[in-house]
This record gives structure tokens, C-alpha cells and sequence, in this order.
């Protein structure tokens, strides 16, 4: 039996036109995905990038919680660093809130650090995006390497397909380094990358000047930055789900960013081991790999 009551509205709206997808199936969705989500999740605030009328409607960005959310739901003060002012950010750490979400029809974003420790993240992200939309094998091609590279450094990445276009690679760790520190590495360890590959990665943010290169985004690694959360429902035509693979899994020449949504997402977890396994124990800190990399002279 539910602890809070959740009340659930337009049930029959239609918000996949082309696949007839109702917000009824994202409800049930998102009832059904809890226990895999939910721990990436917790403890993280939340931005909301919401779609009510569908995928074809109006699309926004929503920080603050709205003053009629229940107060059962979590909420997390945010004070900008840059003018006296805040925000109360969503925090999910039920399956009434997170079902709550769900018939508010949005895509979950998480922090990259918790709500005890919001200066100091828990993990990087590297941001791996295509400059078109035949460029994801480059995506993989990339993610595989970058991988390979954060091994040399001592440290451990983890793969997800963003069910848009490309791919995150996630690095657990500790939370030794605040915010302008990680986001200063993953940028470093991007341009070591882009150097040795001019012709193939970018860190160029407009998109007519990557000339076919795969952009390589750290931004996220900024203070209130987000990413999109684990198993999230994407607001693409056919409901793609962000979904963690293995590393084995990304070396498939016939993956594709959006393989997965929430028709053959369970097959998946229920056909092969958790993907992320050992996720949070692998995290450590990047004092030793900031050094190794200091070291490293092309």
C-alpha cells in the first residue's frame, strides 16, 4: 500500500503521437523502472525539463518546485552563488514521487552531487554528442577510448546510451573536489583527447563549426549542471529511455543511442546482469589521476 496519495490526471493523453504512447503507459512505465532508478536518484535535486501536451507541445525547464506540489514531496534550498536569491529543488527518493513526476510529464535531470554535500559531486560526466545524426558509431568510437584512457588514470567509467543522440561516460568519486576542480580535469582530459584527435573530437559548443566532430561536453561538471537521470524517458517519438549499458554492450557496431525505450527496456534488465554493478564502490578519489595526467606530454 502507497504511503502518499497520488493523484493522476488525463490518463488517456496522448503524448507519443506517431506511437500512440499515453501518459497511462509512462505512469506504468516509471511504476515499473522504480527500483532501478530510484538509487541514482536519491539524496540529488532535480531539474524538470517538462513536455505536458507531448512531444510536439511546448518544452521547458522547470527548477523551482510549484507551490501546489504536496508536501510529502522533498524539496532542497539552492542558494545562487551569484545573486541572493534560491531555489527549492524536487528531490526524489520515493516511487510517489517519482510517479507524481510522471503525470507531470517531465524528464528527470539530477545534480551531480547530493543534497548533504552540494558543493562536492560524486561523479563526472563526459558528454559525447554527434555533430549529426549518422555520427554515433564516432560516439562510440569515442566513449570506447575514453574509457580505456580514465583506465590509465586509475579510474573507473560507466557507460549510458542518452536515448537522444549520443552517450555519457560516468566516473564515479569521492567527494574530495568541489565543483571547479572536476569540471577543470574532465576539461583537460577532453583537450588531451581532442589534441590527439583534431580531426575527429571538438570542444566546440556551436554546432556549424564541429565540421563532423564528435563534441566532447564538460559542462555538465558545473555547479548546478545536470544530466539526464538513469532510465529516464526521453521526449522522442517512440519513448527512448536513457539507458546504462556495459562497456561489452558498447563495443556492438550495431548500437544506437536510442535502442532501448520503454516497450523492450525490461527485456534487457531482465535478460543479462545489472550493468552498473559496483557503481558507487567504485568511486575514488581523482587527486592521483589529476597527477598521472599532469604527467602526460604529447
Amino acid at each position: 500500500m502507497s504511503k502518499y496519495e497520488v493523484e493522476l490526471t488525463n490518463l488517456d493523453k496522448i503524448l507519443f503521437p506517431k506511437s500512440k504512447i499515453i501518459k497511462s503507459d509512462i505512469v506504468e512505465y516509471y511504476k515499473k523502472i522504480a527500483p532501478q532508478m530510484l538509487p541514482f536518484m536519491a539524496n540529488r535535486a532535480l531539474s524538470l525539463y517538462r513536455f505536458p501536451d507531448g512531444i510536439d507541445g511546448q518544452k521547458f525547464y522547470q527548477k523551482n518546485a510549484p507551490d501546489y506540489f504536496p508536501d510529502w514531496i522533498k524539496r532542497v534550498k539552492v542558494t545562487l552563488k551569484t545573486i541572493e536569491k534560491f531555489d527549492l529543488y524536487v528531490v526524489c527518493n520515493n516511487v510517489e514521487t517519482l510517479i507524481y513526476l510522471a503525470n507531470y510529464v517531465c524528464v528527470p535531470h539530477i545534480w551531480l552531487s547530493k543534497v548533504d554535500k552540494l558543493d562536492f559531486p560524486d561523479r563526472l560526466i563526459f558528454d559525447l554528442d554527434p555533430s549529426d545524426k549518422h555520427g554515433f558509431e564516432q560516439v562510440r568510437l569515442l566513449a570506447l577510448e575514453l574509457h580505456d584512457f580514465l583506465n590509465k588514470l586509475g579510474l573507473k567509467s560507466f557507460a549510458m546510451l542518452t536515448g537522444s543522440s549520443g552517450m555519457h561516460v560516468i566516473v564515479p568519486i569521492k567527494r574530495t573536489k568541489n565543483f571547479d576542480d572536476t569540471r577543470l580535469f574532465a576539461k583537460n582530459v577532453s583537450q588531451l583527447l581532442v589534441k590527439q584527435n583534431p580531426d575527429k573530437y571538438t570542444l566546440e559548443m556551436n554546432v556549424a563549426k564541429r565540421a563532423g566532430r564528435v563534441f566532447i561536453d564538460t559542462l555538465r561538471n558545473g555547479f548546478g549542471a545536470t544530466a539526464v537521470a538513469p532510465y529516464a524517458v526521453r521526449d522522442k517519438e517512440g519513448a527512448p529511455v536513457a539507458t546504462p549499458i556495459t562497456w561489452e554492450e558498447a563495443g556492438d557496431a550495431k548500437l544506437s543511442s536510442q535502442r532501448y525505450n520503454i516497450g523492450n527496456i525490461f527485456d534487457k534488465l531482465e535478460n543479462e546482469s545489472v550493468p552498473w554493478h559496483g557503481f558507487e564502490k567504485s568511486a575514488i578519489s581523482i587527486t592521483e589521476a589529476i597527477k598521472k595526467l599532469a604527467k602526460i606530454k604529447l
